[in-house]
């Protein structure tokens, strides 16, 4: 593969999930300089040898108000620059209002919706005094639906978040891209009720690999083309990647994994 990416520095949380992973090896391959993190400095170990270009690790939680200052600074001080954030950490969570655990809950409404948020503004502070950069959200195809509820909510909390930056920021080079993928059968279904087919799923289980050619595509766009993809929401569902304002063209179909276990425990 032609080294397309060639001199970019890319920041990614929740990196050592299915999904995370995937698209750590996807632009690692295509020549794009990484700074991962998860919660597990082995498993990002683990990860980081099996990459083919450079990358820096950091472990640490999307609970940590202090992350977002140490990741852009571990891409500062190891490459001099970062390019791209792509904003994937969370954690699902999921059970019947008579036995849910709400410590639990609450948890993941502060990694998913408060650690999201510091995540975005963080970087894009740090795009706009550049005059550059992109901001890639990650959600899930079920914050359009009301089940699970509080995970749902979460979920679309990050797309409302999405549409606001991308507004803000209209008319400048820093751009904000909004990925929601449809289901897939992986981890994140081991603490759900509800199988990755059916309604809310795919006819076909969705794999990490088919996020992760989604996310190349989109940072590979010239920049006469960013104002058609970044500063929109992305949704692939069905094998169907729907871009406003576009047609419609058919595509791999992506899962969201933004976790060390496909959203089961913070990644």
């Amino acid at each position: 593969m032609a080294c397309s990416g060639a001199g970019r520095v890319v920041v990614i949380t929740g990196a050592t999930g299915g999904a995370g992973a995937a698209v750590a090896k996807a632009l690692s391959e295509a020549g794009y300089m990484l700074v991962l993190n998860s919660p597990s400095m082995e498993k990002l170990t683990a990860l980081a040898a099996q990459l083919t270009g450079p990358c820096t690790v950091v472990a640490g939680s999307l609970t940590d108000e202090a992350l977002p200052e140490t990741l852009l600074y571990a891409a500062l001080d190891r490459f001099g620059h970062c390019d791209v954030c792509i904003n994937n950490g969370a954690l699902f969570e999921a059970g019947i209002i008579e036995t849910v655990d709400i410590d639990r809950l609450i948890t993941m409404v502060k990694v998913n919706v408060e650690g999201t948020v510091r995540i975005a503004y963080g970087f894009l502070k740090h795009f706009v005094s550049e005059g550059t950069g992109h901001l890639v959200n990650v959600s899930h195809g079920v914050g359009n639906t009301a089940r699970p509820t509080a995970f749902a909510a979460t979920q679309s909390a990050i797309e409302i978040l999405s549409d606001a930056l991308a507004t803000e920021l209209d008319g400048t080079d820093v751009h904000v891209t909004s990925i929601k993928p449809g289901l897939a059968k992986t981890g994140l279904h081991a603490r759900w009720e509800i199988a990755a087919e059916g309604p809310l799923g795919a006819a076909e289980p969705l794999e990490p690999e088919d996020f992760a050619r989604m996310v190349l595509f989109i940072l590979e766009q010239p920049s006469r083309a960013e104002n058609a993809v970044a500063e929109t929401e992305v949704r692939i569902e069905e094998s169907v990647v729907e871009i406003p304002g576009a047609e419609t063209s058919q595509a791999p179909s992506a899962e969201t994994d933004a976790s060390d276990s496909d959203k089961t425990p913070e990644a």
